[in-house]
């Protein structure tokens, strides 16, 4: 004992040790954060901001900044901070007419975000209980019963975002009932018949003569309660299985037809439709681990938007999937299976914006390559571009600049590259145009930030810097005529390019055209559906030149890509950001920069690889932590 004793005092000081340099660094961090915010972020809100966002008068923008002068760190007022400073930098607050602050007071508040952030408790955020998407749902019925996963086609779409609706209404209630009737009826045989090979999976044999059919019951009760539910079944879960069956045998229904009642009774249960934890946690802690099923099921989800398979199953079983090592190998092993292309479907698509492009409106006289086919494959060079950079673990970079792309005969001849490229079937092609390559150049990308009838200088700059910079653009002021509502007499001779930068002559505008339209034009040698011209619509040569803050030249799709290219890390918090509320399911606050400054680092050290970067998020505290509330 004396011998054991010591060896845990020797083993667990330099734990110990680092623990307490840890704690030490965030103490410090989070001083130095509440002096500067005392000092510096304070008196500016009070001098700048308040006489407008206060409790006295209505707000504007529903900002209120009295809760946040005494509460700065609440994780209520993340967003509301970055939505804030996206103004201050932009020179939209204060209003035209007001004091302004100087330059270097701007620059002060901006940098109070990388501050706050330490006011955070060490927390997982809030725990959201979410129901199954519309495609989770349909390829969990296609691996338990082998259906058409299209069975769920007749539900509406989610709303795309970084959360998920977590609530049933009447109408969802009857289309979930509606659908586990017709999953039955294509898996079973419809006289209840001797089990087929599906019946024999889920139900076993059936009881013999004699023996007690409710006690058998429960056995199929437990085995199909695990699988649907994904996690073992509670003593009160199955008891309301169980007193499904018994009246489905009071009404005189045979054992398979009420064990048929019994399962039906599963696929329109919360438990079923809503990914739960199991029960059985330490109540008096306010955050806990993910059990081990949780964890298999949120991690299957994320990357194949499917339930569990057997190896994660037996290893949440053993309780050793939460153990780094061997969830890491988990992530390997299931970003090489095909079923990873979920996390184009759900996660990719939804960041490059081109979830709508099946049914976005182009002009028919202009673009009548727009068809369906074309539309798949503009979808289809990016899915198979995100799964290559995923599988083969390139640098993030790639998603920048790179030297290939996909193509099948449609596309090829966006590219202009129609007689290298023949058939239908998507192949990976090599690419000598170095304005090609990487999302920017992707066909779908600029069909996707275009108008039906043209391009649009400012919907690909605000693309560009949100969703690959990562910068908060704020939204456009009201009453902003669009380009077509313009005095078309006065710029009837004018180019798109000379159109759109009349904006700037309004002050209310210039300070975010300023950075949004130099990215835009520099995209403007690709067309609405990103075909390469020199000329625009009206026959006057494209100008792709710009000047970003800071004397940032560039005069071409190629040299935007490489001023972009500069910014790898900026791009890559962005990706993790993205990628980790899309886990979450819920927008990052609080806590989440500080597990998002500890993921760059990870990231930064193995070149900034994608496998790097998803693994990361999957082992990061919010994804494997909850709170108990």
């Amino acid at each position: 004992m004396a011998v054991f004793v010591l060896s845990v005092f020797w083993v667990n000081p330099s734990t110990c040790m680092a623990q307490s340099a840890d704690d030490g660094a965030r103490a410090a961090r989070k001083a130095d954060a509440e002096k500067y915010f005392r000092n510096h972020v304070a008196p500016f809100i009070k001098t700048y901001c308040l006489e407008c966002h206060q409790n006295r008068r209505p707000t504007e923008a529903g900002l209120n900044f009295n809760p946040a002068l005494k509460s700065p760190g609440h994780a209520a007022f993340s967003e509301k901070w970055k939505k804030a400073a996206a103004r201050v930098k932009a020179h939209d607050m204060p209003p035209d007419g007001l004091e302004q602050p100087t330059e270097e007071e701007r620059q002060m508040f901006l940098e109070w975000l990388d501050k706050v952030k330490y006011l955070s408790p060490q927390d997982p955020g809030p725990f959201v209980i979410r129901r199954l998407t519309k495609t989770e749902y349909g390829n969990t019925l296609h691996d338990l019963f082998g259906v058409d996963p299209k069975i769920t086609d007749a539900m509406p779409d989610e709303v795309s975002g970084a959360g998920y609706l977590n609530s049933l209404s009447p109408l969802q209630l009857e289309q979930y009932l509606s659908i586990a009737d017709q999953v039955l009826d294509q898996a079973f045989a419809p006289d209840e018949s001797p089990p087929t090979e599906l019946q024999q999976r889920l139900f076993g044999e059936p009881p013999a003569s004699g023996d007690d059919a409710r006690k058998a019951a429960r056995k199929v009760a437990e085995s199909l309660a695990k699988k649907l539910y994904r996690r073992p079944a509670s003593d009160a879960e199955l008891k309301v299985l169980e007193d499904v069956f018994d009246l489905g045998r009071h009404n005189e229904l045979s054992y398979p037809a009420s064990l048929r009642l019994m399962l039906k009774a599963m696929l329109v249960s919360p438990q079923f439709l809503f990914i739960t934890p199991a029960e059985g946690f330490d109540t008096k802690a306010e955050i806990v681990p993910l059990d081990d099923f949780q964890l298999a099921s949120r991690l299957s989800y994320l990357l194949w938007a499917t339930l569990p398979d057997e190896e994660l199953m037996t290893l949440a079983d053993s309780g050793k999937l939460r153990e780094p090592p061997i969830l890491k190998a988990q992530v390997k092993r299931m970003l090489e299976d095909p079923r990873s292309r979920a996390l184009f479907d759900g996660f990719g698509a939804q960041w490059l914006g081109l979830g709508d492009l099946g049914s976005k409106t182009f002009d028919p006289s202009k673009f009548p390559e727009m068809n369906g086919a074309m539309r798949l494959a503009m979808y289809d060079e990016a899915r198979l571009f995100f799964e290559g950079v995923v599988r083969e673990n390139r640098s993030i970079a790639s998603f920048i600049d790179s030297d290939y792309t996909f193509l099948n005969e449609n596309l090829a001849a966006i590219y202009g590259l129609e007689k290298l490229v023949t058939g239908t079937e998507m192949r990976k092609v090599q690419l000598t145009d170095d304005n090609r390559g990487g999302i920017l150049g992707m066909p779908g990308v600029l069909a996707a930030t275009s108008f039906p009838n043209r391009t649009s200088p400012v919907k690909r700059g605000v693309w560009v810097l949100e969703q690959v910079l990562g910068d908060h653009v704020p939204a456009a002021p009201p009453n902003v005529p669009a380009l077509e509502k313009q005095d078309q007499h006065s710029i009837a001779h004018l180019t798109l390019r000379e159109r759109t930068e009349l904006h700037r002559s309004d002050p209310v505008c210039a300070n975010c055209h300023r950075l949004l339209d130099p990215i835009g034009f520099g995209l403007e040698n690709f067309d609405a559906i990103g075909r390469w011209r020199d000329q625009d619509d009206n026959g006057a040569p494209i100008n792709a030149s710009g000047e970003l803050p800071g004397g940032v030249r560039f005069s071409s799709p190629s040299e935007l890509k490489a001023v972009i290219a500069q910014r790898l890390d900026a791009f890559a918090r962005n990706l993790v950001e993205k990628l980790l509320a899309y886990a979450l399911c819920r927008k990052l606050e609080g806590y989440d920069e500080i597990v998002v400054d500890e993921l760059m680092q990870e990231i930064t050290q193995d070149d900034y690889r994608m496998q790097t970067l998803i693994t990361a998020v999957v082992t990061s505290y919010p994804f494997t932590h909850r709170r108990t509330e």
